[in-house]
C-alpha cells in the first residue's frame, strides 16, 4: 500500500478583486442615475411651431422609365424630353434634394437612357440613380 507523503491542499478562493469590480459597478450606475436626474430638472423654454407648417418626410424618388419602342413615361405620364424636364423643375421647386430613379428596358439604346439623365441633370436634379437587375447567368458560371 502507498503512502501519502504529502498532504493535499484546498484551492482558496480569493473574491477581494471580484467584490471590488461589485463595488464599482454599483457605484458607477448610482452616479449616472443621479445625472439622468440632474438632466430632467434643467428648465428650458422649447421653441414653439406653429400648426400650420407641419414637418414632413422627403418624398420618395421620382420614376423615370424607357420603353423598347423609346417611349419616356413620367409618372405614369407619357413625355417628351422637354416636357419631362419642365415637370423635374418644378418638381424640384417643392423639393431641393429631389432624387430621380430611371429605369430603361434592356433593350434601349443606352443613347436614349443617356438622354434621359442629361435631361435629369438640366433640370437641376442631383440624385439620380439606374436601376438594374443582376444576371442569373453569373451564378452558374462560378463555382
Amino acid at each position: 500500500m502507498a503512502l501519502r507523503t504529502h498532504v493535499e491542499e484546498i484551492p482558496q478562493l480569493n473574491l477581494t478583486s471580484m467584490i471590488d469590480v461589485l463595488f464599482l459597478l454599483i457605484i458607477f450606475f448610482v452616479v449616472g442615475t443621479e445625472f439622468i436626474k440632474a438632466e430632467r430638472q434643467i428648465e428650458l423654454q422649447l421653441p414653439q411651431v406653429s400648426k400650420n407648417e407641419a414637418l414632413s418626410a422627403a418624398p420618395e424618388k421620382k420614376v423615370i422609365n424607357i420603353y423598347r419602342d423609346g417611349q419616356i413615361t413620367y409618372e405614369r405620364q407619357e413625355v417628351s424630353l422637354e416636357q419631362l424636364q419642365a415637370q423635374l423643375k418644378t418638381a424640384r421647386e417643392k423639393y431641393l434634394g429631389l432624387g430621380v430613379l430611371v429605369r430603361g428596358d434592356a433593350s434601349v439604346p443606352f443613347e436614349r437612357v443617356a438622354n434621359v439623365l442629361s435631361t435629369c441633370k438640366q433640370a437641376g436634379i442631383q440624385d439620380l440613380a439606374i436601376s438594374v437587375e443582376l444576371a442569373q447567368t453569373a451564378k452558374h458560371a462560378v463555382r
